[in-house]
């Protein structure tokens, strides 16, 4: 080796050895220290607006209390020495690192906002830092996207990695036929198989089972013949060792999904600060929310530093949903006497029979369904059955007469059929001694008649009206043919004339069967009940389900409810969604309670009307002390609180 040689190696060694020396020594002041990264609570900004056209700052309110009296409030602070409270013109902003923040929730969600801060001491050019905020959320713990920061050089590592490696993807080929050598086979082809040579220029296709045929050996075999395999074999080799390479060279990927920042470091002057917004759904009881930062220092794949977990930050909800007024609302119901249920069954009978068959079509589900319902009326606790109207109806096929006897018929076999049934079930209760509600309860049986009523129908004409007004198969033109025979008053004539028609096997097969119905209605009254109505009062489920949803905080949800009544929680919808007219008129009607009072400061708030926000707001404590409390949680509130001194035991 020559002497220069020697002279190149150990100025490199030096540079590296001297870069690890300096990588250990920061790293040994960083442990050394307890560097860590913070995380703090972003500066909070003012939630009161300024007034349109407004020149100065006011410096003081006037209020009147609840006698009408006048009293001045001022911006104020204490002063440190005399302990006094002096006015202020303005003041002074002093920076404050705090743990704890109120955070309001609107819409049915809350903004967190903090900043992550590097100190000067963790950056290095060759580093890359990967902080990781925890979310701490009730029972659960959510990991939000990650803050990486990297080093000038860190990245020109990455970025050179990347580049070795695509310089070894493209030595790969991808097209096999850059390994046959074109040029001695075609010598070879116009030499000895000139026939074959002759389709270079010729677009006929050979089959490889004819090439095979005539010269003894396959196009793949010619092929490979003249393939380079040593090359192939190389390339090959290559793509074997893709993924190996990949790990080689890009030790550290450069991620750019699933983070929410990357950014390159090019000084390492100063801190390093991040302002970080996380917005989150609310959800029941979640009343606070924790974050707290770790990381870890990196110096391409491996790991050099794990950075302290941070202490946390604590976000402390407000929701408006605590104003709900969750006490019950009544309606005033009028409960009858008497009671009616209808249904219909597809009994099929078979032409010109009377007779029930449960095998014939549907008729064993049918008969079934009726026979639960008919058990249900009769075992019910609620109202006792006293009779069940049966009528029967035919198709128009053949004679009127005979359809309506029919029908008659169909009726009488039906009740008789159930009429039996409903005795077989009463004799079982008795026997028993007791039914059972669908509580469980179990209660003596008392046999009552049940009578069976039968009524016909006759031709159901009416019903195929009906259905041929609805059909989407029928033309307009059969439909209008239709209308002009239903005109016929002799139903015999009508059925005779509709024969005649192309459209008539359509409606026979698929409509006549529907006319051959049973409509079964049944007759009840409401146990140990002596009057025909009685006025009773039940709770008012859809109010309820609207407060139950202002309780979740879902007010759009809970809007839908709530709408119609346009009472107080109607209004705490209409401010968690910011309508503040429509909240203000609601709450403009109500009596001025402590909440209504607060409500109302918030909105004024909100319009930068910062004196009716101050007087309703002292009022609200007044009536109620807790809401000295409650108005550090709503911005709007804790706003004016801070900007002219409120909550001072003179103010209230």
């Amino acid at each position: 080796m020559s002497r220069q040689s020697v002279l190149t190696a150990l100025v490199v060694v030096g540079i590296v050895l001297g870069g690890s020396c300096s990588t250990q020594r920061k790293l040994a002041r960083l442990k050394d220290g307890g560097a860590a990264a913070g995380i703090e609570i972003a500066k909070e900004e003012s939630y009161v607006p300024q007034l349109e056209g407004k020149a100065v700052t006011r410096d003081t309110l006037r209020i009147k209390d609840d006698a009408g009296n006048e009293f001045l409030v001022m911006k104020a602070v204490k002063d440190a020495l005399s302990g006094d409270v002096v006015a202020s013109e303005e003041l002074n902003a002093a920076t404050v690192t705090a743990r704890f923040r109120n955070i309001a929730e609107r819409h049915g969600k809350v903004d967190l906002a903090f900043q992550v801060i590097v100190p000067a001491a963790m950056q290095d050019s060759r580093w890359q830092l990967r902080f990781y905020p925890d979310m701490y959320i009730l029972s659960d713990s959510v990991r939000l996207e990650p803050v990486i920061i990297t080093g000038n050089a860190y990245r020109r590592a990455q970025l050179k990695g990347y580049q070795q490696y695509n310089r070894f993807l493209s030595k790969i080929v991808s097209d096999s036929t850059r390994f046959v050598n074109l040029h001695q086979l075609e010598i070879f082809l116009r030499r000895n198989i000139p026939q074959v040579y002759a389709f270079k220029t010729d677009s006929t296709v050979v089959t490889d089972e004819q090439f095979y045929s005539i010269y003894g050996v396959s196009e793949r075999q010619a092929v490979e013949h003249y393939t380079n395999k040593i090359a192939r074999g190389i390339n090959e080799r290559r793509k074997s060792k893709i993924d190996k390479m990949y790990r080689k060279y890009i030790k550290a990927p450069i991620v750019s999904e699933g983070i929410r920042l990357d950014t390159v470091m090019v000084s390492d002057k100063g801190d390093f600060i991040y302002h970080y917004i996380q917005t989150i759904n609310t959800r029941p009881r979640l009343r606070k929310v924790d974050i707290v930062l770790s990381g870890d220092i990196y110096e391409q794949d491996k790991r050099l530093y794990e950075v302290p977990r941070s202490q946390p930050l604590t976000f402390y909800i407000s929701s408006l949903s605590a104003f709900t007024d969750a006490r019950e609302k009544y309606l005033t119901k009028v409960v009858e006497r008497k009671a009616a249920a209808d249904m219909t069954a597809d009994i099929a009978f078979k032409v010109g029979s009377s007779t029930i068959d449960p095998s014939l079509g549907r008729n064993g589900t049918e008969l079934q369904t009726i026979r639960r319902i008919l058990s249900s009326l009769v075992q019910n606790q609620v109202y006792d059955l006293d009779s069940i109207v049966v009528t029967a109806s035919a198709s128009p096929e053949g004679k009127l007469a005979f359809n309506q006897k029919l029908s008659r018929a169909r009726s009488e076999s039906i009740s008789k059929y159930f009429d039996n049934w409903v005795r077989h079930v009463q004799d079982s209760l008795e026997r028993d001694g007791y039914s059972v509600d669908e509580q469980g309860r179990a209660h003596r049986y008392q046999r009552r008649k049940v009578s069976f009523l039968s009524r016909n129908k006759g031709e159901d004409w009416d019903q195929l009206d009906w259905m041929i007004f609805r059909d989407t198969v029928l033309s307009d033109g059969d439909k209008s043919h239709y209308e002009t025979l239903a005109s016929v008053s002799n139903l015999d004539a009508r059925e005779y004339l509709m024969q005649r028609e192309r459209w008539y096997p359509y409606v026979k097969d698929v409509y006549y069967p529907r006319l051959r119905r049973v409509a079964f209605n049944f007759h009840m009254h409401r146990k140990d009940m002596v009057k025909d109505t009685i006025h009773t009062t039940v709770l008012d489920s859809a109010y309820m389900r609207g407060v139950e949803a202002l309780k979740n905080m879902d007010y759009e949800t809970a809007l839908r409810f709530l709408r119609p009544y346009d009472d107080f929680n109607t209004a705490i919808a209409y401010v968690g969604l910011d309508r503040d007219i429509s909240a203000m008129e609601i709450l403009s009607r109500q009596k001025e309670t402590a909440p209504v009072n607060y409500l109302m400061a918030i909105l004024y708030a909100r319009r930068g009307d910062e004196q009716k926000a101050v007087e309703r707001y002292l009022r609200s404590c007044r009536q109620n002390p807790s809401y000295v409390h409650r108005g550090n949680l709503d911005p709007e509130i804790s706003a004016l609180i801070k900007l002219y001194g409120l909550n001072r035991e003179d103010d209230l």
